[in-house]
Parts: C-alpha cells; sequence; structure tokens
C-alpha cells in the first residue's frame, strides 16, 4: 500500500487527474504481488520490458475502442501466451508474468487519456506511469526487507524453483497426460477469455470488461477446477456483500473529493489485509472502492453496481465452465503431486549424504500445499456426511507432521525406520485411499522419536 500511494503522489505531481492516477496504483498493487523485482536481474527486465509492454497494451486498448474483435483476439492471446511460457522455466515465467500486468490493469483500469498534459506527455503517460510503479515497488520492498518487514528473495527463489520443478498433473485422470499443465491452463484461460469478450459484447457493450476481469481472475493461478470452483464463489459472494453493503452506505456519504480518495484507498488497504484470510474480502473492499469512484462521475450506484454483480456471476460461470470441461485439472491430482514434493522435500533434508540440513525447501513445500487447502476444507464442511473421508484430512495429516519433522532436520538424529516410511508414504500418493493411513503411520513414527528424546 506504501507503493500504491508514493506512485499516486508521484504520478499525481506530474498529471492531476483520475486515470494515470488509478492506473498507478493498480499497477503498483499487481508488481507488489508479482515480486518481479526480487533481485538485479528481475529489477532490470522489468525496467526493460514493462514499458515496452505497456506501448503494446496501450495499442490492443485503443483497438478495443476502435476494433474491437481485432483488440479482442490480441487481448486474448496476451493472457494466454504467459501461462504457456511457464513450461520454459523461471526466465520465462517471470516475463510471462510482465507481459500479463498491463493488460490485467487495462482491464481494471480501462485508460483514458490525460487533457492536462501536453499531447506526447498524455501519449506516453502510461509508460510513465509504469516507471514510476516499479520504482516505487522497488523502494519499499528494499526498505521493507532492511527492516525485516519482508522475506528474503531467496525464499521467493525456493517457491519459483519448486513450481518449475513440479510435475505435470493429469488431465481428467489420465496416467500420461499428451499435453503439460501449463499448455492446458493456456487453453482454457484462451477459451474462457473468448466466451467472456463474445457474451460482453454481445449482451453488455459499456461493460463488457467487468465479465472478462472476473474470467480471467478464477482461472489465474489455476490449481485445479475444484480450486477455479472455490475462488469462483468467493468472489461472488464478495462482490454480492460489498454491492450491498455499497447500496446501503455510500448513498449518504456527500464527502469532499479528497475524503473520497482516502476512503477508497482505506477500502484497497483492508482488501489487502484481509485478502490472505479469503479472496472474499478482497472482492468485497473492491467493491467497495468502486462504489467510491462513482462519486467523482455521479454515476448512481444501483445502476453501476447490480449490473456490475450480474456480470460477475456470469464470468465466474465461464470461468468455472472451462476449468471443469475444457482439459481439466483436477484439483486431488495436483495436490498428491504438491504432498509427494513436500515428502520428497523432507526425505532431501533427512538425507545422510546431504552436504547442508535445511529445513528451507521442506517448509516452501508445505507452503504450496496449503495453497490448496482452503478449497478442500470447504469441501469436507459441505460433503462430510457424504463422504467422512476428504482430501482435507491429508493436507491436516502432513501438516501435523509439519513441526516434528522439522525439529528432527534441525537436529540431525534419524529415527531408525523414517526413511523407509518416507518412501512408504510417497508411494501411497499414487492409491487416494492409502495416502491417509501412510501420513498418519509417518507421524506416528515421528511422535514416538519425539518423545524418546524427551
Amino acid at each position: 500500500m506504501l507503493a500504491a500511494l508514493l506512485s499516486l503522489a508521484c504520478v499525481y505531481a506530474i498529471d492531476p487527474e483520475l486515470g494515470p492516477g488509478a492506473l498507478a496504483v493498480v499497477l503498483s498493487l499487481a508488481l507488489s504481488r508479482s515480486h518481479l523485482e526480487r533481485d538485479r536481474r528481475g529489477r532490470i527486465e522489468a525496467a526493460l520490458l514493462l514499458p515496452l509492454v505497456g506501448l503494446a497494451c496501450l495499442g490492443v486498448g485503443a483497438l478495443l475502442r476502435l476494433l474491437p474483435p481485432a483488440g479482442a483476439l490480441l487481448f486474448v492471446a496476451a493472457m494466454a501466451v504467459p501461462i504457456w511460457l511457464r513450461r520454459f522455466g523461471p526466465a520465462a515465467r517471470r516475463a510471462g508474468s510482465l507481459l500479463a500486468l498491463p493488460f490485467v490493469a487495462l482491464l481494471v483500469t480501462p485508460y483514458t487519456p490525460a487533457h492536462r498534459v501536453g499531447q506526447v506527455l498524455a501519449w506516453t503517460m502510461p509508460l510513465i506511469v509504469a516507471l514510476i510503479a516499479l520504482a516505487s515497488v522497488n523502494a519499499i520492498h528494499f526498505l521493507g526487507r532492511r527492516m525485516k518487514l519482508l522475506p528474503s528473495p531467496a525464499v521467493k527463489e525456493d517457491r519459483d524453483a519448486a513450481a518449475a520443478s513440479a510435475p505435470t498433473p493429469a488431465a481428467g485422470g489420465d496416467a500420461a497426460p499428451r499435453l503439460a499443465a501449463s499448455t492446458r491452463m493456456s487453453i482454457q484461460m484462451a477459451v474462457a477469455l473468448t466466451a467472456a469478450f463474445l457474451v460482453g459484447f454481445g449482451l453488455f457493450p459499456q461493460h463488457w470488461s467487468w465479465v472478462v476481469l472476473t474470467a480471467f481472475i478464477v482461472n489465474s493461478g489455476n490449481r485445479g477446477r475444484g480450486d477455479v470452483a472455490y475462488k469462483s464463489l468467493l468472489r461472488v459472494l464478495g462482490a454480492a456483500a460489498g454491492t450491498c453493503a455499497a447500496l446501503l452506505f455510500t448513498g449518504y456519504l456527500h464527502a469532499a473529493a479528497s475524503v473520497t480518495v482516502a476512503l477508497i484507498l482505506l477500502a484497497v488497504f483492508l482488501g489487502l489485509w484481509l485478502r490472505p484470510l479469503s479472496y472474499a474480502w478482497w472482492a468485497l473492499f473492491v467493491t467497495l472502492a468502486l462504489a467510491l469512484l462513482q462519486n467523482f462521475s455521479g454515476a448512481q450506484n444501483g445502476l453501476i453496481l447490480l449490473p456490475r454483480l450480474e456480470q460477475i456471476v456470469i464470468g465466474a460461470v465461464i470461468g468455472v465452465a472451462a476449468a471443469w470441461f475444457v482439459l481439466p485439472v483436477r484439483s486431488t491430482g495436483v495436490l498428491r503431486l504438491r504432498i509427494g514434493q513436500a515428502l520428497a522435500a523432507l526425505a532431501a533434508a533427512l538425507d545422510p549424504a546431504a552436504a547442508e540440513r535445511s529445513t528451507r525447501g521442506f517448509v516452501v513445500a508445505l507452503e504450496r500445499v496449503e495453497e490448496l487447502a482452503p478449497a478442500f476444507r470447504a469441501q469436507r464442511l459441505l460433503l462430510r456426511r457424504i463422504q467422512p473421508l476428504q482430501p482435507a484430512d491429508w493436507v491436516d495429516a502432513l501438516q501435523a507432521c509439519a513441526a516434528p519433522a522439522a525439529a528432527i532436520i534441525v537436529d540431525g538424529r534419524v529415527p531408525a525406520g523414517l526413511r523407509a516410511e518416507l518412501g512408504k508414504a510417497r508411494r501411497a500418493m499414487r492409491e487416494p485411499g492409502e495416502i491417509l493411513p501412510a501420513l498418519q503411520a509417518l507421524k506416528k513414527l515421528i511422535d514416538q522419536q519425539k518423545q524418546q528424546s524427551l
């Protein structure tokens, strides 16, 4: 949020208009979440590529206004290709992230040329905004790491390495899929966005971007079809709650422009702060921020927010349909792979031949498992009576092993039979019915070692 405020202040000093300021905030928030500035190479790549991509984004934005079908085609390609690039390693992953960022900002805040500055500055302003946002994020993250408020770049590098080395989850349960996960998810994104553009242009010509944005959001970071469905539900519930709150309260707010801006930034801050708890909070507070933003144009919230909620629902349905019916990826398959990776990281840390014992790889692998947990825990809450054994139980059993296993890594004394039990647990990932008993047996052995050491 500090980076967003800093970039907003710098941009406002150059051009005190709503469009560039909103673009600065959106790009700052997106860059902060991407952590593309984590090392010198990442900063140089971002500084060189982001303005070029921003320029291309300007062209696509102009096409969307003047020749919508051509603009939509280029936009779909710009969002699907970065997902496909993930298969080529961390460098391609970073380049793909840089390619996608300005296009996401284009959906959130369609850029309108500035009017208070010269023509040359008006057309180059998005490039200037992009560089200011990148510089602000770099400065704030550098200070945050120096003050020990942010993790070191090594943590992000470990997560990228774990993601890049992850095996391909099976499509629809096939043991040997023909297409890599990145390819399938790229095709899913292309299909979802194409359908969203067709529906948006056909039914909501003035606000098509809300349908497209929702279809993109629910499919981005795709961790399987169950994860997409869960994220869609959270976005719809959060937007619905935000719409109700906005209709109830924002009609009574007739504050000065400066107060309204402060309330918008407060809503964005609360959304960012609570987002790790649930994506629904982010959707709720963004809806409130949008309602406050309408005060500048004098639009009635009922005329804006209710159609927006309808378009969010339609975009969510499109995104879920693409994830479930176009080369689907099973969420349970992804979960089994990530649990297997966590067990492999634990086995590597306990290897007597290892030159250095560290819990870092195991911790990163556990975090990747935990990313999938909310959707499965929600499923368990709904289906426990129908199906007693749930994949969420696998996550809980693995997490129960985390602290004592990390203590064994640090201690260096590996109990007899632990590596053999780890091998059994890793082999159990092939059979869902054997996973929970294997993890429970592993936990029992680790607990016995803990009691003996005490």
